[in-house]
């Protein structure tokens, strides 16, 4: 790590098992990471249930951030069982990531450089998922920003929920999902250059996907195979706000 970082990481887990009768509620694990500075390389990995990596939207003990702030960062997150959160803001560019989780009914709300601090560029994220009713939020860049974005979601499972949003200029939004009754929603705008493709196996989908950047410059590909389902596919060459 570079010596002019600031990483901050405390496990309110330890506090709870000492504390446990005064504070109830952090039984559960609970990681609180404050970073600041270049050339950060964070890698965290809980395993079991009702954990938390926070942290906007933090409930438990109330813990914030998760806050990510530099260039050149790498951010490995793995959790492992269910009812788990990850809740955070990333800012920064050059930002690799990769989020795996395995287990049901978990959450998890990022936001990538929602104020434009640095405008998140060339940033590489990998999210594999294995499992049931689990909620998906991810919202990157503001406007025309995320420029050379690659993005990967591989999904197994079924009932489960993505929505993602990306202010994009030339990125790549790859999602894998097999299973049923999954819900993708996906809307793309900014500048130019958004690429889709989505390849599913399963009964009872739904995809709501929306691409609307200014230059109307953006691709996408759907290979479905199942039966039952929805699907909206919005192309807007004027760049302005639609809808399914």
């Amino acid at each position: 790590m570079n010596k002019n970082d600031t990483f901050v990481v405390t496990y309110y887990s330890i506090l709870g098992v000492l504390f446990l009768s005064l504070n109830a509620y952090s039984a559960d694990n609970e990681i609180y990471v404050d970073q600041s500075g270049a050339t950060a390389n964070i890698d965290l990995e809980q395993l079991g249930s009702s954990n938390i990596i926070g942290g906007l939207n933090s409930v438990a003990g109330t813990l914030t951030p998760l806050d990510l702030d530099g260039i050149n960062l790498t951010l490995d997150i793995n959790q492992i069982g269910n009812t788990n959160k990850f809740l955070g803001d990333i800012y920064g560019d050059n930002v690799t990531g990769f989020f795996e989780f395995d287990g049901d009914s978990n959450t998890f709300t990022i936001q990538g450089d929602p104020d434009n601090t640095y405008g998140i560029d060339n940033s590489n994220y990998n999210v594999d998922v294995t499992g049931s009713s689990n909620t998906f939020t991810l919202d990157t860049g503001t406007t025309a920003l995320a420029s050379g974005l690659d993005l990967d979601w591989i999904i197994n499972g079924d009932n489960n929920t993505f929505d993602f949003d990306i202010n994009y200029d030339g990125a790549t939004n790859y999602v894998d999902v097999d299973g049923d009754s999954n819900n993708v929603n996906f809307t793309g705008s900014g500048y130019a250059g958004g690429y889709f493709y989505l390849d599913q196996t399963g009964n009872s989908r739904t995809f709501n996907i929306i691409q609307s950047s200014t230059l109307a410059a953006d691709w996408l590909q759907i290979n479905s195979t199942g039966s039952n389902g929805t699907v909206c596919v919005v192309q807007n060459d004027g760049g302005v706000s639609t809808s399914c």
